[in-house]
C-alpha cells in the first residue's frame, strides 16, 4: 500500500462515511456539537454515493470537510482517503450509526499518550444499554465454523466493566494517533468491506502496538442490520474472511501464539 502522509497540526480529525445515511450523520454531528465543544475537532464527511447535505456548516462550531466520491469506495479506501485530508494529531473513524450522551474522546486520548497503544476504542453499547460484542479475539477457521453451526454464541471476552487489551476492536469507532495510522499505512484497501478492522489491529500487534478498550468512554451503536439479509454483503464477508485467513498477517499472528 502507498504510504499516506499529511502534516498533523490540529487535535482531532473525525472521519465519517455516508452511504445515503445523512439522517444518521446529522444526529451524530448534533452529538458532537452538543458534547464536544471544549475540544478542537474537524469532521471529514465522505459521501460514498450522491446525496444532498441536510445541514448548514455554519450551525457547527467545528469545520466540516466534505468529500464526494464519483464512484463508491470500500470502508478502508474511504477512511484512508479521509486521512489524506486530516490535519489532526489524532484520527478517529466513526460509523454514522454511533451516538453518545457525553463527550467520549478525552478519556480515549489519554490512552494514546502511551506510545505503546496503537488504537483505542470506547465501550460500545446497544440502544438497550447492553454491551455489544465489538471486541474480540482474532478469528480462526475453527472458531468461524463453530459460530456458523451455532456451537459458540458467547462473547470472546467476559468483560466488561474495566479497561483491557483485546485482540481487535470493531471499526464502528477506532481512535489512532496520526503518526501510528500513517506508520502502518492505514487500512488495507483490498478488503472492500469486513475484516479490515481485524487486519489493521493484527498489523498493529505485529508492529509492537497494543489494542485498548477504555470503559470510561461509552458510545451507543444503533446498528443497521439490513446487510445481514443481503447476498451481496454475504459474498463480501466471505471474500474478506478468506483474504484474512490466507494473508501473511494471519500467518504471522499464528506464529506469535504460545
Amino acid at each position: 500500500m502507498e504510504k499516506i502522509t499529511n502534516s498533523p497540526t490540529g487535535l482531532l480529525s473525525i472521519s465519517v462515511v455516508s452511504h445515503g445515511q445523512m439522517a444518521l450523520v446529522t444526529l451524530l454531528m448534533a452529538d458532537i456539537q452538543k458534547h464536544c465543544g471544549d475540544l478542537d475537532i474537524e469532521l471529514i464527511l465522505t459521501l460514498n454515493i450522491q446525496e444532498q447535505l441536510e445541514f448548514r456548516e455554519s450551525d457547527y462550531f467545528y469545520p466540516i470537510k466534505v468529500v464526494r466520491n464519483q464512484t463508491p469506495k470500500g470502508f478502508g479506501a474511504n477512511h484512508n482517503q479521509a486521512f489524506k485530508h486530516a490535519s489532526g494529531q489524532y484520527f478517529c473513524v466513526i460509523n454514522p450509526d454511533i451516538r453518545f450522551e457525553s463527550e467520549p474522546f478525552s478519556a480515549l486520548l489519554v490512552y494514546l499518550r502511551n506510545p505503546v497503544v496503537g488504537v483505542v476504542a470506547p465501550l460500545v453499547l446497544g440502544p438497550d444499554g447492553g454491551i455489544e460484542n465489538s471486541v474480540r479475539r482474532f478469528p480462526t477457521p475453527l472458531t468461524i465454523l463453530f459460530k456458523v453451526v451455532g456451537a459458540n454464541q458467547k462473547s470472546d471476552y467476559s468483560l466488561i466493566t474495566r479497561d483491557f487489551e483485546p485482540d481487535w476492536v470493531g471499526g464502528m469507532f477506532m481512535l489512532f494517533s496520526h503518526q501510528v495510522f500513517d506508520e502502518v499505512h492505514g487500512f488495507d484497501e483490498r478488503y472492500f468491506l469486513y475484516y479490515e478492522d481485524v487486519d489493521l489491529c493484527g498489523r498493529l500487534r505485529l508492529a509492537g502496538y497494543q489494542v485498548a478498550v477504555c470503559s470510561d468512554s461509552q458510545v451507543i451503536h444503533h446498528a443497521q442490520r439490513s446487510s445481514h439479509r443481503s447476498l451481496k454483503f454475504l459474498r463480501w464477508h466471505i471474500a474478506s474472511m478468506l483474504r484474512f485467513f490466507l494473508s501473511p498477517v494471519y500467518r504471522q499472528l499464528n506464529r506469535q501464539q504460545p
